[in-house]
């Protein structure tokens, strides 16, 4: 017969599993987007300043 204790803990131990890839996948996904946010912005500024000469 198996240990309840074991059951619950390897149920645990899969939440926090799912949880942290969970997490590490939604702060990928945000730095990503802020990335690109940053990037849409500089080229927005580079193409509406006047150039120097």
């Amino acid at each position: 017969m198996e240990n309840p204790f074991l059951n619950i803990l390897a149920l645990v131990a899969l939440l926090l599993l799912v949880a942290v890839t969970g997490g590490v996948g939604y702060l990928t996904l945000a730095d990503w987007r802020d990335r690109r946010r940053r990037e849409d912005e500089k080229r927005d500024i580079r193409r509406s300043s006047p150039k120097r000469r």
